[in-house]
């Protein structure tokens, strides 16, 4: 078969990656994934609803407040690039063992910090686990369950959206009840699930975590010859902004604004309680090119309409416009499932996602570090409502570029000659949704073997 691009692609049929492993190992690595997605908001999720005790314990500034909030974005940034790299040198179950530990590790000590240089070294450690589940949980998925895809990207991102809404929901009410230096519990309490993860790991056979020699090399660098891919890019890093302005100072401007902690706090885990149906059902629907665009300015409707709401009459209807800016924040499933539609090989899709959310992330993380910043000089929130919706006008002007029918390889390769043979391996394991993988031998023109 040869595309347009004028490369000759055959494909035979070869057993599942999975084949041969026994029941229970599988098992153990499935329960294992779920169990690592029920971590990976946790330690974010949990600093907004004791935003104002932490400042008020380690005696922070607005912009160090800010900072506090932009530090698990950024985080998530330079650490998922480490990723793939520790994937093909150490087992899979071994790097994400290692990363829910340091999370442990960085809770607890986040929640004896008695200065802000060592709670950002707590912070640090605690996103480990975060950064590195981001990179890694989806090509495990593909590796161990190739006739299980949806199921199990599915369980993990429910499993996600429910470990956020428990840390939005169940944090002040911790902090509450504890008494003075409470939000030091609340913060730390979240350590017993990522132990939990830990073992879990742990428990995985050597047979079936095995990953060494799996992965190849990728040019990523060659991806900012792609419109698109640059375009996914920056749209990535502002729906991120949205979503972590939303997590790091709406409960505090709510409180602010008259409400009580708890009640802001129940408010900002309506908002991610709403994601939970929507992690599954939006990526159901993005496969679809022709919902893509009209689903795209439903979620820019919600985004204007919560934000306006949450600016005009914080007090009226508070519960409305998080539920609101809870259905906008569809726009996180609705990317991540663009990155793979957007790629023809799952070499390229490693690439395009590393590069998209390590660089998007990176570009988020000056969001709410800006929205504290600009708190302590306007002594307001005016600036962070500026700032979002026009991220809402940046999102739907890049959802055009995003939502169009194109691969980066293409662009790509008309832009740097060469670049599918320096980067394509001879053989490139693809797995698309129910269908065991195919072996796809990459061939140049003349029909000789591509690398």
């Amino acid at each position: 078969m040869e595309d347009h691009a004028g490369v000759t692609r055959t494909a035979a049929r070869t057993p599942s990656p999975a084949a041969g492993e026994n029941r229970r190992g599988l098992v153990l690595i499935g329960v294992a994934i779920v169990l690592t997605g029920l971590n990976l908001r946790t330690a974010v999720n949990s600093v907004g609803p004791v935003l104002e005790e932490i400042e008020a314990g380690l005696g922070l500034s607005s912009g160090l407040a800010g900072l506090v909030t932009s530090l698990p974005v950024l985080c998530f940034a330079v650490l998922g690039f480490a990723g793939p790299a520790l994937s093909a040198r150490f087992r899979d179950a071994t790097v994400l063992a290692g990363a829910l530990l340091a999370m442990t590790g960085g809770l607890v000590l986040r929640g004896v910090a008695g200065s802000f240089w060592l709670f950002v070294v707590g912070t640090v450690l605690a996103m480990t686990g975060g950064a590195l589940g981001n990179v890694l949980l989806p090509s495990l998925v593909k590796r161990y369950f190739p006739h299980r895809t949806g199921l199990l990207v599915g369980a993990y991102s429910t499993a996600l959206s429910i470990g956020g809404t428990a840390a939005s929901v169940a944090t002040q009410p911790i902090a509450a009840s504890v008494g003075a230096d409470g939000w030091r519990w609340a913060l730390g309490i979240w350590a017993v699930l990522s132990l939990v993860g830990v073992l879990a790991w742990l428990l995985v056979p050597a047979t079936a975590g095995g990953s060494r020699g799996t992965h190849v090399a990728v040019q990523m660098r060659s991806l900012v010859h792609s419109r698109t891919a640059v375009a996914l890019t920056v749209f990535f890093g502002i729906q991120a902004t949205q979503a972590y302005v939303i997590v790091g100072w709406s409960a505090q401007y709510l409180r602010e604004a008259g409400l009580s902690a708890a009640t802001a706090g129940l408010l900002l885990g309506l908002n991610t309680l709403i994601g939970i149906p929507f992690s599954m059902l939006v990526p159901t629907l993005t496969v679809r090119p022709r919902l893509q665009w009209p689903m795209l300015l439903a979620f820019m409707g919600c985004y204007t309409a919560g934000w306006i709401g949450l600016w005009v009459a914080p007090t009226a209807a508070p519960w409305l416009w998080m539920a609101v800016l809870g259905l906008g924040l569809g726009t996180f499933p609705m990317v991540l499932t663009l990155i793979p539609l957007r790629a023809r090989t799952a070499e390229t899709t490693a690439a395009l996602a590393t590069v998209v959310q390590g660089l998007g992330y990176l570009l988020a993380a000056a969001g709410p570090l800006l929205v504290g910043v600009l708190r302590g000089v306007t002594g307001g929130y005016t600036g962070m409502f500026v700032l979002v919706l026009a991220g809402v006008v940046g999102l739907t002007i890049l959802g055009r570029v995003v939502t169009r029918p194109r691969y980066v390889d293409d662009e790509v390769d008309r832009s740097v000659p060469g670049w599918s043979a320096g980067a394509a391996p001879t053989h490139v394991v693809e797995a698309a949704g129910a269908e065991p993988p195919v072996v796809t031998p990459v061939r140049s023109d003349d029909g000789s073997p591509r690398g």
